[in-house]
């Protein structure tokens, strides 16, 4: 199985039947992660759909494979793609990163003058982000729209979250910036990651120990993440 078995579309208003699935999905692969998203219901992710605002990715037998969808914060300043999700048994195709590209260029048509952002905990996704432009940054660079943040209460890490005055968290937030021209790096660093996933592991274990520090420490995680960049465009 390779990833000419599948189709990757901008999602149409008759894919809405497939929306409880794709909840159900999400649900179950945070359950098995240990992490948490953003919930969202059968009709908030039908509405993607229907206002041109989700891709879905097919298998060529025509069951549903993968799902990922747009989110605008800020007055249409930020934009996130939320819900990545593949179906388990389609997994390891190279699915996540065709719908991730799609999701991307369909962000960047509707809205090309906003910063896309998100953030992970995984080392796939980050590579895939990474590759399309997107760099580490801090919280603070994010959006601030408290509609957005209340989507982390869902989190099993929402109380790291409030405790560190949510100016970190256990996961990596990246932001691609259409103004600042630094895809090139971006890229670069997605290289490195690919050749050095050790590299990221000990980022993410140096990061974990900044956060669990007692006190807020925006400067601390600042500087990793600029260790962090700098270790890849030396």
């Amino acid at each position: 199985m390779n990833i000419n078995d599948f189709i990757v579309l901008v999602a149409l208003p008759e894919h809405r039947v497939f929306a409880e699935e794709i909840c159900e999905e999400m649900s179950e692969s945070a359950k098995a992660r240990g992490t948490g998203i953003a919930k969202r219901s059968p009709e908030y992710v039908a509405g993607k759909m229907v206002d041109g605002k989700a891709v879905i990715a097919f298998h060529k037998d025509g069951s549903w494979a993968g799902f990922c969808y747009i989110e605008t914060w800020s007055h249409g300043q930020f934009v996130a793609n939320s819900g990545l999700i593949v179906s388990p048994k389609y997994r390891k195709a190279g699915l996540a990163n065709a719908i991730k590209h799609k999701i991307f260029d369909l962000s960047r048509q509707k809205y090309p003058k906003a910063k896309i952002f998100g953030l992970t905990t995984g080392l796939a996704v980050m590579k895939i982000n990474s590759d399309l432009g997107y760099e580490p940054v801090t919280y603070s660079e994010l959006t601030q729209d408290e509609e957005f943040w209340k989507g982390c209460q869902s989190c099993v890490n929402f109380e790291i979250l409030k405790m560190k005055e949510r100016k970190n968290c256990m996961c990596t937030a990246m932001l691609y910036d259409p103004v600042e021209q630094k895809h090139d790096a971006a890229k670069k660093f997605a290289e490195e990651l690919h050749k050095n996933p050790t590299l990221y592991e000990r980022f993410m274990s140096i990061k974990q120990k900044l956060v669990l520090k007692s006190k807020p420490q925006n400067k601390g995680l600042k500087s990793l993440l600029l260790l962090f960049t700098f270790l890849f465009n030396k």
